[in-house]
């Protein structure tokens, strides 16, 4: 069975079915499920590895452990350090990090959603982005602890990270 296309731009998210039973982001390959020759479902994500249909939890390759405290972890994106984890959430489908850039950025803080940390060395201290330091420094910007509570905010961070993987040059 073929599936329909439309003319009408998709919300985020928006799936459907391929030919091939597959279930595809309309217009993209970002956050897929596809078919190994063993029938096995593999994730697919994004050129920078940014998950697309859950940017705010961790990869199950990240190396992130249920429960672990990555305060003060060095974070480095794939161009450089950008700074230590002054706290993160750990609940369930809304992690982030919130990231204390020191004189990198003026001091400020940004927050980055667990689903583009690519690893975590807990040995030593260290977690990985899948984007670079401008990537991050382009961020919407983050202010108070609050906006970690505002969907709104929430969604225009989402958002903006889901861009990352569609725009090779960042």
């Amino acid at each position: 069975m073929r599936a329909r296309s439309s003319t009408a731009i998709p919300f985020p998210g928006a799936v459907r079915a391929r030919e091939d039973g597959v279930r595809a982001p309309i217009g993209d390959t970002w956050g897929t499920t596809a078919k190994k020759s063993r029938g096995e479902a593999v994730r697919q994500t994004g050129e920078y590895g940014v998950s697309i249909d859950r940017p705010w939890s961790f990869a199950p390759e990240s190396g992130y452990a249920e429960g672990q405290s990555l305060t003060e972890f060095t974070v480095e994106a794939t161009d450089g350090t950008i700074g230590h984890v002054d706290r993160h959430a750990d609940e369930a489908g809304m992690r982030h990090l919130v990231v204390d850039t020191g004189v990198w950025v003026f001091g400020k803080s940004v927050l980055i959603p667990a689903g583009i940390v690519t690893g975590i060395d807990a040995e030593a201290r260290r977690i990985t982005l899948s984007c670079t330091k401008e990537a991050v420094k382009g961020a919407p910007s983050f202010r108070t602890d609050s906006e970690t509570r505002d969907p709104a905010y929430l969604d225009r961070v989402a958002a903006y990270y889901r861009e990352l993987g569609r725009d090779p040059a960042v």
